[in-house]
């Protein structure tokens, strides 16, 4: 990586458009949050963009400067949201609806801000998401007619809003589970299902594929098979969008890419890992229907198969019981707790247990995380980093990677991985510390 030239970046001129499918919990904790924080009423906790710091340079140097003011990030005053949902509901009403945020404390201070962010009519599609049943809809499940209409959608808000640069990001319920198959292979075949109405195209391939024919990076935080699929992937490398990977790691998932490698570094054996949560808010809801539910188990499943590798390490690994289970329980509401039973074996394979009970808010972690790859994709684009973005794997349960690559999963890699990116584009020397010239130097002394 350090013999390829660092890459020149336009600056953050002018206005950042994001534009947000589904205007939720998820989202509308975001929007508040970013408008909050511009007007000094609250700080951006969890943002790395905002509150982190990188380091350049050797540890003696004392050079670690926050990473807003040392890559060319957009700044927060310059965003301006927009949003589509199948419900009629503005930022602030959905906002009160979700009950992520307290209304006196946090909404009512920004509350004009919050309505001004009206949600276009939705490209949606009952058969892929069976338990919301809304009507602020294109009224119609043509495929080709509402991608035509996602990308009207789109430059008329560039218009209206008049923003520069835009970014587009999935905060919608999970879809069904979906595979990849012929007609994601390559544009001609999936141009003919889209016009064939093809039921392996999904509403959020043609956002995604609106996206990235208007020249927007996309983001998606559900686990949808969406802007994985080789067509996608292709069509953003090719066009030089930024795209990354799915489903926003933030509850359950993060733990287990801090314990799992915890376990792998210690060659500490796994016998089983059995987890469950519950869940009130949307998200609950569409998850408990099994279809839309497989899409999640699939996602959350595969991050334990990566980090642990039972291929290299059969006698540690080879016969883990992994068990995932979402269930939907409306008195808990975004406040979802996910509870881990662990059973590993340690020194001559005598039995442990380590159990975990994370009492999370689903939106309070999530925003955060989106906020940041709004900002890190924004980034890529001006930068001329188009196609699969993997120093963002960070934020994903599903990081995307290029064909043949294993994805990595340990959250401290993928940490090292976006620092040493920014490092990069900035042209900085990584770190990778080694440190072995601090002692050197004191021999040479």
């Amino acid at each position: 990586m350090t013999n390829v030239p660092s890459p020149t970046v336009a600056p953050a001129d002018g206005r950042l458009g994001v534009l947000i499918v589904g205007l939720g919990a998820v989202s509308t904790t975001l929007i508040a949050g970013v408008e909050l924080a511009k007007r000094g009423i609250a700080e951006p906790i969890g943002s790395l963009t905002q509150m982190g710091t990188i380091r350049l340079g050797k540890r003696t140097d004392g050079r670690s400067p926050l990473i807003r003011e040392f890559a060319p990030l957009a700044k927060l005053e310059d965003i301006v949201f927009g949003a589509w949902d199948p419900f009629p509901d503005d930022a602030y009403v959905a906002a009160q609806r979700a009950g992520v945020l307290e209304s006196g404390r946090h909404l009512e201070a920004i509350s004009e801000a919050l309505r001004e962010v009206r949600p276009m009519a939705a490209a949606f599609d009952n058969e892929y998401v069976k338990r919301i049943d809304a009507d602020n809809t294109l009224h119609t499940i043509d495929k080709r007619s509402m991608l035509n209409a996602i990308r009207e959608d789109i430059n008329r808000f560039r218009e209206d809003k008049q923003v520069d640069r835009l970014v587009m990001l999935w905060a919608a319920s999970t879809e069904i589970f979906l595979e990849p198959g012929p007609t994601h292979a390559s544009i001609e075949a999936f141009e003919a299902a889209i016009d064939a109405n093809d039921h392996t195209i999904a509403p959020s391939m043609l956002y995604a594929y609106a996206a990235l024919q208007e020249g927007v990076p996309f983001c998606n935080g559900a686990p949808n098979l969406t802007v994985d699929i080789p067509v996608l992937r292709t069509y953003a490398t090719l066009h030089n969008v930024p795209i990354s990977g799915k489903d926003f790691k933030t509850g359950q998932t993060l733990i287990k890419t801090v314990l799992g490698p915890m376990l792998k570094a210690r060659m500490l054996g796994l016998k089983g890992w059995y987890s469950t949560n519950i869940l009130g808010n949307r998200d609950g809801e569409v998850l408990d229907d099994p279809d839309n539910f497989k899409t999640k188990e699939e996602s959350k499943l595969g991050v334990l198969e990566h980090i642990l590798d039972a291929e290299k390490f059969p006698a540690l690994y080879g016969d883990v019981y992994h068990k995932v289970r979402i269930n939907y329980y409306p008195p808990r509401g975004d406040n979802k707790e996910g509870w881990d039973n662990i059973d590993l074996f340690g020194w001559l394979g005598y039995p442990m247990q380590l159990k975990v009970d994370f009492l999370c808010r689903d939106s309070i972690l999530a925003a955060p995380l989106a906020l940041d790859l709004v900002l890190f994709s924004d980034l890529a684009a001006r930068a001329g980093m188009g196609g699969i973005q993997e120093w963002l794997s960070f934020y994903y349960k599903a990081p995307m990677v290029a064909p043949g690559l294993y994805p990595e999963h340990d959250l401290f890699i993928q940490l090292t991985k976006l620092k040493n990116t920014l490092r990069w584009i900035m042209g900085e020397a990584p770190i990778t510390h080694l440190g072995i010239e601090y002692y050197l130097e004191d021999e040479g002394e």
